[in-house]
């Protein structure tokens, strides 16, 4: 996945449509936008008139050496037997013990206290997104149900300023790939080792 904070205008559509896709329980929120520059959210950093205020999207970052991979003890947290790296979760393995929410460096692991919504007139919730109960580990999952389908994440077809894109990092023709060759690109705590698969871009490069 790359973000385009260039393009983000903070408008947490991406988290609300996150919440509605996967059922996401109260409380808990798979896709956040943080606020880089003043100590609380939406409040920009500096002194008047010199003021600057930059939106992060943030969600799971699929790391490819993924600390909650390494801790989970039963194997609910691993990687996709499909081989394209995204980090999925077995709900009927995972004992709640929560090692992955405090190994997790980006914040972005969740523990479920609540239940899913279960209102069918409610229409909450993708085709094929697996329930989930009480005491599990939680995160994005980059829509996998979609994928699946041949579909892209949903937080990318709703973003109204265009702002995220996906594809194949290992082919060089892909959106993805160009958009972090042509602009300044970074990942989160990269000095971790983590290898997160989440890229950010912005500026063009000169």
């Amino acid at each position: 996945m790359v973000i385009d904070l260039d393009r983000c205008i903070g408008c947490n559509t991406c988290a609300i449509a996150c919440k509605v896709e996967n059922n996401v329980p109260l409380g808990l929120s798979w896709n956040r936008i943080m606020t880089v520059g003043g100590d609380l959210a939406d409040l920009p950093s500096g002194e008047y008139p010199n003021l600057s205020l930059e939106y992060l999207p943030l969600n799971c970052q699929h790391c490819d050496n993924a600390p909650c991979v390494q801790v989970c003890p039963t194997g609910a947290t691993h990687y996709r037997p499909e081989g394209d790296g995204i980090v999925t979760l077995d709900y009927d393995r995972c004992i709640g013990c929560r090692y992955c929410v405090v190994a997790c460096p980006y914040g972005v692991r969740q523990y479920n206290y609540r239940e899913p919504l279960h209102e069918p007139d409610l229409k909450v919730g993708g085709e094929n997104v697996r329930d989930r109960y009480i005491g599990v580990g939680e995160k994005c999952l980059f829509c996998e149900h979609r994928i699946d389908q041949g579909l892209k994440p949903f937080c990318i077809d709703v973003c109204p300023a265009r702002a995220r894109f996906f594809g194949d990092l290992d082919d060089p023709e892909s959106e993805v790939s160009q958009l972090i060759t042509k602009k300044e690109s970074f990942r989160l705590l990269e000095e971790l080792g983590t290898e997160p698969k989440v890229y950010f871009v912005r500026r063009e490069v000169e």
